[in-house]
């Protein structure tokens, strides 16, 4: 498969890197000073706190040139429109890795309904000037698969040509038949705590405030009560039926983890901030 991972910040990153070391074709899209510094020193991965760094030389484009066989869109949720515009007339499935609550329909729009395909990354980490630091591996990370899902939920042959294309690269993914409802789950979930985190001044500090993450977790039950469908996967159901106690208690712990310190959490950069507002915008669409 030709690939193209259009957005060179941590997950793109990191998925290029991998696809590239398994030996796809695959190029990464990056622009301004991003885009010279992977000219320059190509991918550059560190894991965790690790001084060792590596370096993967991933192809490197400022725009998408012809056609693909998949394009694998990581930008932020406010971001999209750019994106969608600049291939409106480029060729290729497109696998849409991202925070995105407001459905498949505005997407296809755009670049074509048959071209849609959802998904979301479950990859972490955080920037450290041109280095990318990735979580380290868990019992946790092990246990989260990428998933991806077609807008209708079917198991098509595309869907399944590109899980096995992420595993050949060692990357776990999964067909996912209900991903709309994931990723309107998932938002539900990581609004409120992004949200708190930027309010608290990090998750750590999120942690030290059992009051504050009380009041994230009414609204994390507020906005699950609002969807649709139940919650995808089914244990986020949790995050509705466990004592309130228990669950403030699971949420602090996991804020002064190392998996949340990987996570991006902590960025309060106006990118992040315009994303929650976009992601916040998508769900109260979706709530009327």
């Amino acid at each position: 498969m030709k690939l193209l991972v259009y957005g060179a910040g941590v997950t793109g990153s990191l998925l290029s890197a991998r696809l590239h070391d398994a030996g796809h074709d695959v190029s990464l899209l990056a622009r301004g000073e991003r885009l010279a510094a992977l000219r320059r020193n190509g991918v550059q991965l560190a894991e965790g706190s690790s001084p060792v760094v590596r370096r993967v030389p991933v192809p490197v484009v400022e725009h998408p040139d012809g056609g693909y066989d998949l394009i694998a869109v990581l930008v932020r949720t406010h971001q999209v429109d750019a994106v969608l515009r600049s291939l409106a007339g480029v060729g290729g499935d497109v696998l849409f890795l991202l925070n995105w609550a407001a459905g498949a329909e505005p997407l296809g729009a755009v670049i074509g309904h048959e071209r849609v395909l959802l998904g979301f990354p479950t990859d972490g980490g955080t920037r450290d000037g041109d280095v990318v630091r990735y979580r380290p591996a868990s019992l946790l990370t092990r246990m989260t698969p990428i998933p991806i899902g077609e807008p209708g939920g079917r198991v098509t042959p595309r869907l399944e040509r590109v899980v096995r294309t992420f595993r050949s690269a060692g990357i776990s993914a999964k067909a996912e038949p209900r991903m709309d409802a994931w990723l309107k789950t998932h938002a539900a979930f990581a609004v409120p705590l992004e949200q708190a985190v930027h309010a608290a001044g990090g998750p750590v500090a999120l942690a030290g405030d059992p009051a504050a993450v009380r009041a994230m977790v009414h609204v994390m039950r507020q906005n699950l009560a609002a969807l649709a469908t139940p919650p995808v996967p089914r244990g986020f159901a949790a995050v509705r039926t466990l004592p309130e106690g228990v669950l403030v208690a699971l949420l602090r712990r996991f804020l002064r983890s190392p998996t949340a310190g990987y996570s991006g959490l902590a960025s309060a950069s106006p990118a992040a901030t315009a994303e929650l507002e976009r992601m916040a915008e998508q769900m109260r669409a979706q709530a009327k």
